[in-house]
């Protein structure tokens, strides 16, 4: 299928001849703060509208205790911002499934926005039968007002965690990705967990019936032996790609007709030492998984497909961040590049949380993540590396202003993120201060 023209189009020229630089003093903008105890925004999601970038649309979990049900992780309520990220408003979204947190949030090519989470009809959180028993997916025309949601992957009694979702610019289609439980955080070996896929040729309003995608299946203990992480990207033509973490190693599959069908055999992109959920002081189990991007643009690298991760290798107190590349659809992988340009030491740095965007007009990547490389204690940066060579070379940047100091009793989420479009790039993590959770983004632009 051949690529149509969109209002992407028309920007590509002027923002090529941008000189783009990511160094130098950047704004940071708290965008929610918590409160003592804990309880506060994790897992943030932050998506740009390609038709108007002053628009964007973040979300987050609000965690307390996952083990009470006094207090139920997902919201109902999303951020919106018309002026690139300086100042956001609240929105409620109040699906009619309830949100247990989780959450996704994309746009189309029509800058209508997509709000993927989990689900809690009940609104009991662990109290109740029924959370977790389905992907949700709401919509908005411009990110203010939100429709009550679709259902997607409904299959009582399964559970379901960790949705993730893309566009399709060329078929329109948007695809959405998780991992299915039998019996979520059960130690049965007759209990398993698997990687599911469905897409909506409608825009969202519908989905069709969830299919499994993945060849080995896991356990269901929310360990390296339970396959998660599950992320798509659209690829030329009618491609599309996934990957995952299982038994620690990365995984690949891929569809060439948009989801219909898909390989035999799953790819194995790299080996992950320490698996998806590495020990790392401070944190607990800290994320690891891997996270994957297409170039879109119209420049040089265009097809190719970039899988980021953090793992092990070099031993167990020291966390690294990762990158391989494939130039024929998935089929090969280069070897793991290390992104995190600190000096290897015997003493280690840990740097992990790695979250990845590829701009579709520019091409380049950028890879946000915690850093340890300037301390020797428990204190964390936030750390932006860019690569403007399809993956070869990558530069490394301090965007944090301040470290902060993870308290292991304190849950900090599973996930930070990053938006890119155009030269606009918005990394948005979450810290620690004073017993309470912050999300803070920095405004990084075309210059």
């Amino acid at each position: 299928m051949n690529r149509k023209p969109t209002f992407r189009n028309l920007q590509i020229i002027l923002l090529f001849i941008i000189s783009f630089s990511v160094y130098g003093q950047h704004e940071i903008i708290t965008i929610a703060e918590g409160k003592e105890g804990g309880k506060g925004p994790n897992d943030p999601t932050i998506f740009i509208n390609p038709r108007s970038p002053n628009i964007m649309v973040a979300g987050f979990e609000n965690e307390k205790n996952m083990q009470t049900s006094n207090t139920v992780t997902g919201h109902g309520k999303v951020y919106y911002s018309k002026d690139y990220g300086k100042t956001w408003q609240v929105r409620n979204t109040g699906s009619k499934y309830g949100d247990f947190g989780d959450p996704c949030i994309i746009a189309d090519n029509e800058g209508q926005f997509y709000y993927f989470h989990l689900s809690d009809p009940e609104k009991m959180g662990w109290d109740g039968n029924l959370v977790m028993d389905r992907v949700v997916c709401q919509r908005s025309s411009k990110g203010r007002i939100w429709n009550g949601g679709a259902s997607i992957g409904h299959d009582p009694p399964k559970k379901n965690e960790r949705c993730w979702a893309a566009f399709d610019e060329v078929s329109g289609r948007i695809y959405v990705t998780w991992t299915q439980y039998d019996n979520f955080d059960s130690s049965n070996p007759e209990d398993s967990a698997r990687i599911m896929f469905s897409y909506s040729d409608n825009r969202g309003k519908s989905f069709m019936p969830a299919v499994r995608i993945n060849t080995v299946g896991g356990n269901c203990g929310g360990d390296k032996l339970t396959p998660i992480g599950a992320m798509p990207v659209a690829g030329p033509g009618e491609d599309l790609y996934v990957t995952w973490a299982y038994d620690e190693k990365i995984y690949f599959d891929r569809s060439s007709d948009g989801g219909i069908t898909w390989l035999k055999n799953d790819v194995v992109v790299a080996d992950q030492p320490g698996g998806w959920h590495a020990e790392v002081p401070g944190f607990g189990k800290a994320s690891t998984a891997p996270v994957i991007g297409c170039d879109m643009s119209y420049g040089e690298y265009h097809g190719t497909i970039y899988v980021n991760w953090a793992d092990q290798r070099n031993g167990e107190n020291n966390t690294d961040i990762w990158l391989s590349k494939s130039t024929d659809r998935g089929n090969t992988w280069t070897e793991p590049l290390r992104i995190n340009d600190d000096e290897v030491t015997m003493m280690g740095r840990h740097q992990c949380y790695n979250r990845m965007a590829v701009d579709p007009v520019t091409g380049y990547i950028y890879i946000v993540f915690y850093d340890r490389r300037n301390h020797d204690d428990l204190k964390t940066d936030v750390y932006l590396a860019v690569s403007t060579d399809g993956g070869e070379t990558f530069k490394n940047e301090k965007i944090s202003e301040q470290p902060f100091e993870p308290d292991p009793d304190i849950y900090m989420g599973d996930y930070i993120n990053i938006a890119a479009y155009g030269g606009f790039i918005r990394p948005i993590w979450t810290v620690q201060e004073n017993g309470k959770l912050k999300l803070l983004m920095a405004i990084i632009n075309p210059q």
